[in-house]
């Protein structure tokens, strides 16, 4: 699914785009900021990463706090989660970072 979105196949609400990495809006948010870092490079989850593509988590998390700070979150404090696994919530197979923020996070809502 986020492989058709990168691909403009199916809509999204877009924040972020660069060659390495794509970003939009939740469309099931649970906070007032919810957005989507996704990589380009189809990775399944976490399980995926290695020392060869490593860099790219680095990547998401700078883009992570740019668009903290552009969303007006950075100092009132925001969330990065990634599920990986079925048991852990992954329901896209497709690694993606969530960025919560806007209001206090419960810890549920990892």
């Amino acid at each position: 699914m986020f492989c058709s979105i990168i691909k403009g196949d199916i809509p999204s609400t877009k924040v972020y785009e660069d060659e390495t990495v794509f970003a939009f809006k939740d469309i099931n948010p649970v906070a007032p900021v919810h957005i989507l870092i996704v990589p380009k490079n189809h990775l399944s989850s976490v399980n995926d990463v290695t020392e060869e593509n490593s860099a790219v988590i680095a990547h998401i998390y700078e883009v992570a706090a740019k668009l903290a700070k552009e969303m007006g979150i950075a100092e009132s404090g925001y969330r990065v989660v990634s599920n990986c696994g079925k048991d852990a919530g992954q329901t896209v197979f497709h690694l993606h970072f969530h960025l919560l923020g806007g209001k206090v996070l419960k810890l549920e809502m990892c």
